[in-house]
């Protein structure tokens, strides 16, 4: 009895290895990594069209990771350490979220068949006191916040906002803002919000990352504080919110252990150019990369396990700067904007320019290009006409454009992962919310 139960095990234990090189050698294909899934389907004697659901093996992983950690960001730690190096804590891996996004794959030239962008209706929320530079809605969309030149950073309720805009709203009764959190003393430069906790983060010109606890009313300062060596630039969550990337004027994006706060650095770096200050840096929906735009013209591509450079494209947008640079939902794809006046759509299996979305000037300021919360639509900002831009994502036409309400260019725009509503950031201090009409 005792031989059968062990060959029953070692049969069973084999179908889990077969499964499991299935779906590696189907995640490699359909990830644009042709290569290496040739690799592991010759050294696994598995075919190399093996069916299986695109981005099964993704959701396996983040239901076993969630059922073994159970709750995320463990602990409070009083004091971070700045120890720059290290090898990558085991834990750092990929965590998922499912979608529904447009394939874009099937991109080709559709001109004339561009889908119209709907109306949208836009109420002025708040104004700050210097620039407004930055906003992020959370995961969910249900908050958004922003940060600004005067340091401070205020938090939004999006319900209140809709309540404030029904026609039959009394106005002043309804207080969008939440929350305002003064704890820099330096221009805030970027916000993210942790993925499944009540967390805001910040980075800021004082080198300095603060975490913000907003499920507490009474709270206006950081209850956590990363020391940085630079200037903070740009921040951004791991999915699984144990782990955070630091942009600065540093040329490598400074990698953070939330719950321990030690820093990493990747050991294989590419060469730089004399100023490599990172603009922005984003992971994609898995964790399994994440990109960096920098001020020397370079989009560079990162593996979330290893922290390696994977990919750099130089000169991406000309000699100019690159401001900005988002995955796609499916991670496919990055879209970029630069101070050379263009977005660009790349693949990043390839580094193969996809798509260029033209006629919006932006030379001056550090804005960004984004898509709508479906992906039919890409948005950016014309700073001589002080205009918000509006592309067809497939055909790359210009489908709208419309006076931003702004006493000058926006600064910034962000818009809703959940909703058709965006938010526009001015020079002119001022916070504006932007919703579709129906």
């Amino acid at each position: 009895m005792e031989s059968n139960g062990n060959l029953e095990q070692t049969l069973q234990d084999g179908r889990i290895y077969r499964q499991l090189n299935s779906l590696v050698v189907a995640h490699l294909r359909d990830h644009n990594f042709p290569q290496a899934a040739s690799a592991v389907a010759l050294a696994t004697m598995t075919p190399l069209n093996v069916e299986a659901p695109r981005n099964r093996l993704l959701e396996l992983v983040a239901k076993g990771l969630a059922v073994e950690k159970g709750e995320l960001l463990r602990g409070v730690s009083h004091a971070g350490t700045n120890d720059l190096g290290g090898s990558i804590p085991a834990s750092y891996g990929l965590v998922p979220a499912p979608w529904t996004a447009i394939d874009f794959s099937s991109l080709r030239d559709t001109k004339g068949m561009s889908k119209s962008f709907t109306k949208h209706e836009t109420r002025h929320l708040s104004d700050h006191k210097n620039v407004a530079r930055c906003a992020r809605f959370s995961t969910d969309g249900r908050f958004f916040a922003t940060g600004s030149a005067d340091t401070s950073i205020k938090l939004f309720e999006v319900s209140k906002i809709k309540q404030m805009m029904l026609p039959d709203s009394t106005d002043g009764a309804i207080r969008a803002v939440i929350r305002t959190f003064y704890d820099h003393t330096h221009p805030v430069n970027d916000l993210d919000f942790h993925p499944q906790n009540t967390v805001l983060i910040s980075a800021a010109k004082d080198h300095t990352v603060k975490f913000f606890d907003y499920s507490k009313a009474t709270a206006k300062r950081a209850f956590r504080v990363i020391q940085d060596t630079h200037n903070v630039r740009s921040v951004a969550f791991h999915p699984s919110g144990d782990f955070l990337l630091a942009g600065t004027d540093h040329p490598i994006p400074h990698l953070y252990d939330v719950n321990t706060f030690q820093c990493y650095l990747s050991a294989n770096v590419p060469e730089f150019a004399v100023n490599a200050a990172i603009n922005q840096v984003r992971y994609s929906s898995s964790g399994g990369m994440y990109v960096t735009a920098s001020k020397d013209g370079t989009i560079r591509f990162w593996d979330g396990a290893s922290a390696n450079c994977v990919r750099s494209i130089a000169g991406a947008h000309g000699a100019a700067e690159v401001t900005s640079a988002n995955f796609t939902k499916d991670q496919r794809y990055v879209l970029s904007c630069g101070k050379d006046s263009t977005v660009k759509l790349w693949e990043v299996g390839t580094g193969r320019l996809v798509k260029q979305y033209l006629g919006a000037t932006h030379m001056q300021l550090r804005c960004q290009a984004v898509f709508n919360n479906t992906e039919e639509f890409v948005l950016s900002i014309d700073e001589p006409s002080n205009e918000i831009v509006v592309w067809d994502a497939m055909t790359a036409e210009k489908v709208a454009r419309w006076p931003s309400n702004h006493n000058g260019p926006p600064r910034w725009i962000e818009h809703s992962p959940t909703e058709a509503a965006f938010v526009s950031c001015g020079t002119d201090r001022s916070i504006r919310f932007w919703k579709e009409t129906h």
